[in-house]
């Protein structure tokens, strides 16, 4: 897990994405852990995006859409930030356990 500047965030997720294998993939937590934005590899090629913060939804998009979208989730979800948390999984089971609060 890293401290990621919000104004890079975007492009270092796009990018390790393309490395990950489709039942993985990165999860964005506050400094706080208490919002988080998930974006899973599809085994279609698509990315399944999971916001839990001020909003909770799944929203399915293609490659092309995931840039777009990152934009408006971030800006929503981490509003004063100026860094976040970056966290590479490999299933999507660790997404539901419980971790430390600040």
């Amino acid at each position: 897990m890293s401290l990621v500047n919000i104004d890079s965030v975007r492009s270092q997720v796009l990018r390790l994405l393309d490395r990950i294998e489709p039942p993985g993939g990165i999860e964005l937590l506050s400094y706080k852990r208490n919002r988080s934005v998930a974006i899973l590899c599809c085994p279609d090629g698509g990315y399944l995006v999971r916001e839990k913060g001020y909003a909770e939804q799944e929203l399915a998009v293609g490659r092309d859409q995931l840039s777009r979208l990152l934009k408006t989730v971030i800006k929503r979800e981490f509003p004063r930030s100026r860094k976040v948390r970056l966290l590479k999984f490999q299933d999507p089971a660790e997404l539901d356990r419980i971790r430390q609060k600040i």
